[in-house]
Order: structure tokens, then sequence, then C-alpha cells
């Protein structure tokens, strides 16, 4: 037997960083109002948020007056601020960004361009210069600094939300599945909700949620597979992040190193094309409706090779040889033992957003809704550095 569940001001679907930060930002404005949180899964960030980098981005890939440049700076300082009040460790561990050459160097003049203009710390650097900062970097001629990027653990920061939510009164109900809207609430496997106002965080499925409200007419997600491979080895390979400079006709980064919040160090992610939104591992999570419509976009994707996807998706498929793959990592390094690169880290899937219209990938984020809900699409990198930022935006300006 279906129970109705209490009534609520705010009912947040999803809770992955966006969910749990819009949540915090609610409870800060509306301290009366009765929230509560639904989320299909056992427990906080199991997808997306808890399988990301951990990486705090500091806002240079991104052009000047996107949603992903106005709260990349901000949610890179609240966020720190957030880890240092509640003593979750911060690696300050900085980025370059180096150039294999002459034609990269033009795309990295572009991004100190766009980061000045963000009002990004960063500063162009030359080899000299780079092997101070990172010894075992190499680039041609120039590279990119990036003093504010940093990792934390993302799994530790979303489990800190959970319990100060919990706290502060939020009601979490897990293993609540949303099934359909209703004029006052919408219906889940585990009773019906009633709310004022809905909050779609829902990641992989935000669309499809979105469109039982009348929005996400024009988009609909195509999921991209990110792997990781760790450095098993005892010597110290690097201390910062390098990244490749980035094709900007895409939103991914390339494969590039990272140190973890816990000193660990790991190349990648891929971008490898998902058949269906929880395509880990195996036939998991494997759904026939959901295969058969994501495989007819990818398949029109590589007919037309729209954004140069043909390409993309072999490319991305040969990640699969670990000698390829690492051998993408080796190039912007001076030495790199490829055969210490030898544990697969758990994947995660990116919820890429793509123009049904243009069949072009969204490089910003997308809110759509009105005075009874509110829907965030295409939170993807650099979602989690955004986060803070983007839930104050969502509060103060777009939630009624």
């Amino acid at each position: 037997m279906i129970k109705l569940k209490t009534d609520y001001d705010y009912l947040i679907i999803g809770a992955g960083i966006m969910g749990l930060t819009v949540g915090f930002e609610l409870h800060k404005k509306h301290p009366e109002k009765k929230i509560a949180i639904i989320e299909k899964e056992h427990d906080v960030a199991m997808h997306a948020s808890g399988r990301n980098s951990g990486v705090l981005h500091a806002g240079f890939y991104y052009s000047a007056n996107s949603m992903k440049a106005r709260h990349s700076v901000e949610g890179n300082r609240l966020m720190k601020e957030f880890c240092t009040e509640h003593n979750i460790p911060i690696n300050n561990c900085q980025k370059v960004v180096v150039a294999c050459n002459e034609e990269e160097l033009t795309t990295l003049y572009e991004l100190e361009s766009r980061g000045k203009n963000n009002g990004v710390e960063l500063s162009l650097i030359d080899e000299v210069e780079l092997a101070k900062i990172e010894p075992n970097a190499k680039t041609f001629k120039k590279a990119l600094f990036s003093p504010t990027t940093a990792s934390v653990d993302p799994i530790e920061v979303c489990q800190k939300l959970k319990k100060i939510l919990t706290t502060k009164g939020i009601d979490f109900y897990f293993d609540t599945k949303y099934i359909r809207r209703e004029s006052d609430g919408v219906v889940t496997n585990n009773g019906n909700f009633k709310a004022g106002f809905v909050i779609n965080a829902a990641g992989l499925y935000a669309d499809v949620i979105a469109r039982d409200y009348g929005y996400s007419k024009d988009w609909v997600i195509i999921p991209f597979k990110g792997i990781y491979l760790k450095y098993t080895g005892g010597e110290k390979l690097i201390g910062t992040n390098i990244y490749p400079v980035p094709n900007l006709l895409n939103p991914f980064l390339g494969v590039h190193y990272t140190v973890t919040a816990h000193n660990h160090i790991k190349i990648g992610p891929t971008s490898i094309p998902a058949f269906w939104r929880e395509n880990y591992k195996g036939f998991s999570g494997f759904k026939v409706r959901e295969f058969l419509q994501i495989i007819s976009y990818e398949f029109r994707l590589f007919l037309f090779n729209s954004f140069n996807f043909r390409q993309l998706a072999i490319s991305e498929v040969k990640k699969y040889k670990r000698k390829y793959f690492t051998g993408l990592a080796e190039r912007l390094t001076k030495s790199m033992d490829t055969k210490l690169f030898n544990e697969w880290l758990e994947p995660g899937i990116r919820a890429q957003l793509l123009n049904k219209n243009t069949y072009k990938l969204e490089m910003d984020f997308i809110v759509e809704g009105d005075d009874k809900s509110l829907h965030l699409l295409n939170a993807v990198s650099p979602a989690f550095t955004c986060s803070f930022s983007m839930a104050k935006y969502l509060v103060n300006e777009r939630i009624i």
C-alpha cells in the first residue's frame, strides 16, 4: 500500500552534489521551511558526484558570460571554505596546462585570455618556470600555470553535507525512485510526496524528469564513460596536476594527470560513448528502451560526424587498451613508467546533454523552470567545483 508522505515546501530529486548544495542553501535562506531530498540509491553521491576526480577547477576553460565561467571562481573559493570549516583535507596541488606543438600554443593563448576575462588567477610561463613548479612536466615553449586548482575527496564532501542537512532537519528518503509527476508533487516507489516546489537535480535522468514538466524538449542526455588508471609505484612521480591543451570544440579535457586529495596519482579520464545511462560495467543497469534511444542518437552522430564524433568515438574506444591510454599521458611528462599505471578505477558516467536539433553537445549548464519546478540540466564538469556558487544562484534567483 502506498503511503502519503508529509507535505514539503521543497522537494529535491537527487542526492548528488547539486541536490545537496541546493538543500544546504535553501535551509540557509528558509530555515523554517520543510525540505526533503529523495534519492533512488541507498546513499548520497552514488553516481557522478562520488565518481569524479575531486579537482576544484579554476575556471579558465569556459567562455565569458557562460554559467560555468560565472560560477567556477566563486565555487572554487566556497568549496575550499566549506572544506576548511569542516576539516576536510584540501590538496592545493595546483595545475599546469602544457602544449605539444605550435598549433596548441594558439589554444593556450585563448585559454589565458578566457581566464583573465573570467577573473581567474593565472599566468603564462616558459619552460624554465615550468621546471621549477613541476620538474616532470614537458611543454612546447609555453605552459599555463593555475595556482588555485586543488583536489578534495568528493565523497567526503557529500557525506559531510548529508550529515549537516540531517542535523538541520532536512529529510532524506533513500531507495526512493521518482516514477512520475503529480499535480501537487511526485509519485515514487516509496509513496507519494506533496511539494510546493520541486527541484530536479537527478543527473543522468534529469532530462527525463524535466520532460514530465514540459521542459528539456530540445535536449537528451547522451552518457559518456570516464575511467582512470591509478599509479601504483612508490616513487613520487609528480606533485602537480598536468593537463594537455584541450579541443575547445567539445567539452572534454583530454587524458591528464590528477593528484588526488590523498596524494594518489591517476591518469584519465576516458570519454567513451556509453550505450545506456548507467553503463558502468557489463550489463548492469541495462534498459532496452534506453539502449535503443541512445544508440540511435549515437548512430546519427557517427553517420553525420557531428562535432567530429566519429574520430572521438574511435579514439576513445582505443583507450580500453592500456598502452594507448598511457601513451597519451606519457607525452605530457619527461619520465613515466607506464607499467606502474596498472589499476583501473571505478568508472563514472558523464550526463552530457545533446541538442536534438543541432546535434551538438551543450557546453554550458542549462536551467529551466517556472513557479512550481526547476530543472538543472547538463550538470557536468565543473559542476562539483561550481556547486556551492551555483546553488546560491539557484536559491536566490531561480527558486520561488
